[in-house]
Order: structure tokens, then sequence, then C-alpha cells
């Protein structure tokens, strides 16, 4: 059972609600969402984890066309 499962909430600053999704901290950086707390994982809600995704598309497309 991981730490989402026993309802962990949401790492960025001003956010209370729950956590659906955690990557790691190295992650997080250039994508301008101001995180909370230590450790090696970030715990992101759905709302959080939408302005992740959108942020760091552009750059996860050019990382997978190098291949």
């Amino acid at each position: 059972m991981g730490k989402i499962d026993k309802g962990v909430g949401c790492n960025v600053g001003g956010c209370s609600n729950p956590a659906v999704r955690s990557l790691s901290r190295s992650q997080i950086g250039g994508s301008g969402l101001s995180v909370s707390g230590e450790g090696r994982r970030v715990y992101l809600c759905h709302d959080h984890y939408k302005v992740w995704k959108k942020a760091t598309k552009k750059s996860k497309d050019l990382e997978r066309a190098r291949w």
C-alpha cells in the first residue's frame, strides 16, 4: 500500500487536495510549481498534475525525438 492510497496530500503550496500521482523531485524542476516539503518524491493532486503535464509536454517531446 503506497502513500497515495494512505491519503497523502498535495505538496504544492496552498493546496489541500488529496494526491493522485507521485513524481520524483527532479521531474518537477522547470514546471513552475512551488513545492513544499522534503524528500525524493513529490505528491500532486489532479489539478496540479495537469499543470505539470502541460508545462513539461514540449520538453518530453524533444527528449523522445532524440531516440
